[in-house]
This record gives structure tokens, sequence and C-alpha cells, in this order.
């Protein structure tokens, strides 16, 4: 595997982002480490590749954005909407995650060691997130597909609005949104729970887990009724 290093204090971001926006065919297989990170934003953004990036620091805004096929590890912490609208592949999120963790997310695994700050996962359109710790309010808002597993407690308005994604929760839960609700794990659940939890490295046993999933009330408007939500 080919392995190149990209020091972020010299010359800024946009030499490491350009090379990662070069032809798949050259990038796929190599080992891309960028040191001196220290909070910038928009680092590894828009890949297309299968190419692996080590983060060794803390990354700023929308780390790892818009991800395909890259396999990402930040060694730190990630600011605001760290693999946003990822496609496909990994992030992997050694410390906290802050705000709009996995934003949007159509694939891909998101994986937060530690803690995510408020929604976690909102509008996730079929990407799978683990986090380690808790997550705060609104995560899962309007989450339309995938799959979020909360090994810590959840803030307020959990999965509100939610559509066909399913939160798994392991703590305690605040408050759920509008149209969520607690249901009985099935054994597809424990099957998804067993292999989510494995690839993240995390030995919680998947019967610990509360499954949260959409009441279906808000999929149609009833005129007629009286909509207190």
């Amino acid at each position: 595997m080919e392995s190149l290093k990209f020091d972020l204090s010299q010359g800024g971001v946009r030499p490491l982002n350009q090379h990662l926006h070069g032809p798949a065919a050259e990038l796929n297989g190599q080992h891309i480490t960028v040191v001196n990170p220290d909070g910038a934003h928009n680092i590894a953004v828009g890949m297309d590749a299968a190419v692996k990036v080590t983060i060794d620091g803390h990354a700023g805004y929308y780390a790892a954005g818009m991800n395909k096929l890259a396999d990402v590890t930040i060694h730190g912490s990630a600011s605001t909407g760290v693999a946003e609208n990822m496609m496909s592949g990994k992030v992997h999120v050694k410390g906290f995650a802050s705000n709009s963790a996995g934003a949007s997310a159509h694939g891909g695994l998101l994986i937060i060691d530690g803690d995510a700050g408020l929604r976690c996962g909102i509008s996730l359109k079929g990407g799978d997130i683990v986090v380690g710790g808790s997550v705060g309010s609104f995560s899962g808002f309007m989450a339309q597909a995938g799959r979020m597993v909360i090994c810590g407690n959840a803030g307020d308005a959990l999965g509100d609005s939610l559509y066909e994604a399913v939160i798994y929760v392991r703590g305690d839960i605040k408050s759920l949104g509008a149209d969520a609700q607690i249901e009985p794990l099935g054994d597809a659940d424990i099957t998804a729970l067993t292999e989510l939890l494995a690839v993240a490295g995390l030995q919680h046993q998947p019967q610990e887990f509360k499954r949260v999933a959409s009441a279906r009330s808000l999929y149609h408007w009833n005129a007629d009724a009286d909509q207190t939500y």
C-alpha cells in the first residue's frame, strides 16, 4: 500500500483535497496520513476512491463529508457535520463529534467512540451510525432510512418525525419526538445490532437496547382529525 503524508501546517487543506480528488484508479489502495490538522475545516471531503485516510488530531467542520468508498479515521474529535452526506465507505471518529454528525448520509458507516452533539443522524437516508456514548437533542430528526445505534443516553425529541429509519438506544431517553415510539426488539434487530456492535468494536449485548421506530401517524395528513403534534 502506497503511503503519503500531508502536513496541514505546510500549505493547508487544499493540496490534500486536490490530491484526494484525483483519478480513482491512481488513488485506490493509497494510505494518506494527515498531520497537524489543528481543527481545519473540510478535511478529506468529496472523496470517490477506495483510499484510506488517517487524520492525526482534531478536525473542523464537515470532515470526510460526501465520502464515497474511502476509509477515514480521525484520531481526535470532529466538529459540525462529520461524514455529512456520506454515500459509502467508513468514517471512524476516535473522540467526540459535534452537531449534525452523519447528517443526510445515504450509505456507509459512521462510528463515533465518544459522545455526539445535537441532531446526530438528522435526515439520515440510509447510512449506519454507531455512537459509543450519548447523543444530544433532536438526533434522528426526520431520519428516512438507515440505522442508528446509541450506546449511551439520548436527549430530547429523539427520532422526531421519524420515517423508516430505526434507532437503538442502550441508555435513557430524555424524550421521544413526534411520531416516535419504543417497540419490542425482534430477531432482525438482534442480528443488526450484533453486526453493528461488532464492526464498531463494542462489547454490549444486543438485548440491552431499546428499539425506536415510527408510529407512522405522520405519513398522511388528515384534515378532519385533531392534529395535536
